[in-house]
């Protein structure tokens, strides 16, 4: 087991080849899945496309990724976390995808603030996040993690979900108001 990182409650490892039956079961709960798809993912794509393609980035970008989180008091697992490259230099998005029997245990907050704390000890410029409008608990993680709101947009889905006509949100922080913050 790679663990990349670990906080008060909770140890980050890599992904490996044989955790795909964590993410289906994750990603089969509707709840968990509300207002990402909207549907359970199905195990075929669990297997040949997001876990293989999970793997490919720690390759490609050391350090970065998705990361299995476990609980530490029990072994177990709580969901994923990722610190992934955007298409902006300098620049690093944070998420998250829990488990519906571990939500309400502050899990959400504790992760991204570690992963936030990772990328600006490992060189980012800036943090940032997304979700939908309408999505309020992922809003309220984000602000306890320390990111801040930013801007309402709208993106075109061929299938939306509803509440996406009230558009997506975006929450960033960037490394001097981090570090600011983490000295008070």
């Amino acid at each position: 087991m790679e663990i990349v990182l670990e906080t008060e409650r909770l140890v980050l490892r890599r992904f490996t080849g044989g955790d795909a039956e964590l993410l289906v079961e994750l990603d089969s709960d509707i709840e968990v899945m509300r207002y990402l798809t909207g549907t359970p993912t199905p195990r075929g794509e669990i297997e040949q496309k997001i876990l293989p393609g999970m793997l490919a980035v720690y390759a490609r970008h050391p350090g970065l990724g998705t990361f299995a989180a476990h609980e530490k008091a029990s072994g177990e697992f709580a969901g994923w976390f990722g610190l992934q490259p955007t298409a902006t230099a300098g620049e690093l998005g944070v998420g998250y995808r829990l488990r519906r029997e571990v939500w309400g245990r502050g899990y959400a907050s504790e992760g991204t603030r570690a992963l936030i704390a990772k990328a600006f000890d490992d060189g980012a410029e800036r943090v940032v996040a997304d979700t939908m409008a309408v999505n309020t608990r992922s809003r309220r993680v984000m602000v306890k993690s320390g990111l801040r709101f930013v801007r309402v947009f709208h993106v075109a889905f061929e299938d939306p979900l509803p509440g996406t006509e009230h558009g997506e949100v975006e929450y960033a922080v960037d490394r001097a108001t981090w570090l600011a913050g983490s000295r008070a």
